[in-house]
């Protein structure tokens, strides 16, 4: 890639992840190496770890987190430790370069949990190499994040089955 981009991916609505998964897929598709880092998303079996074994080693997918919900209000130490190993991950494969995009699922939700702190986040932004994909996903991204980004996407919720009691499904959600 002549020049990488920053996108994020944020908002309420559903499809966060998947249109982050979905730019991983295209790139593959096109010869690309995709390293995606998935914070807080330890306790589900996502679909995509099947498929990141059937790309391997075109997409790489790991999991920084542990298999339990993040409390808002009182993480858990090893919460913080888990995310700041996969924020090291991060920050190596900016370093290293092997990956021709690189995907921080649910950022800023670390960020807005306190977990990494939003000047360790703004600094990864700013050390991207110039040729490297940096897409960033979760809620509640901070503003000073949406003003470096150059593409962002807002998901609005204006309906979901989750409230009529239909669970989270395989294939789909999982």
């Amino acid at each position: 890639m002549k020049r990488g981009l920053v996108q994020v991916y944020t908002g309420n609505g559903k499809g966060k992840t998947t249109a982050a998964l979905g730019v991983a897929l295209r790139a593959v598709g096109h010869g690309m190496k995709v390293l995606v880092i998935q914070f807080m998303k330890g306790k589900a079996n996502g679909g995509e770890q099947g498929t990141a074994r059937r790309l391997s080693p075109e997409l790489t997918i790991i999991r920084a987190g542990r298999k339990a919900f993040v409390s808002r209000s009182d993480p858990d130490p090893i919460d913080f430790e888990l995310a700041r190993k996969g924020f090291t991950m991060a920050m190596k494969a900016l370093e290293d370069g092997a990956h021709d995009v690189v995907i921080l699922d649910e950022i800023n939700m670390v960020v807005d949990y306190g977990l990494i702190s939003l000047s360790d986040l703004l600094h990864l932004i700013d050390s991207k190499p110039a040729t490297m994909e940096l897409i960033l996903t979760g809620r509640n991204a901070k503003p000073e994040v949406l003003e470096r980004a150059d593409l962002v996407t807002e998901m609005v919720e204006h309906k979901h089955y989750y409230q009529k009691g239909i669970p989270a499904r395989k294939g789909i959600e999982l």
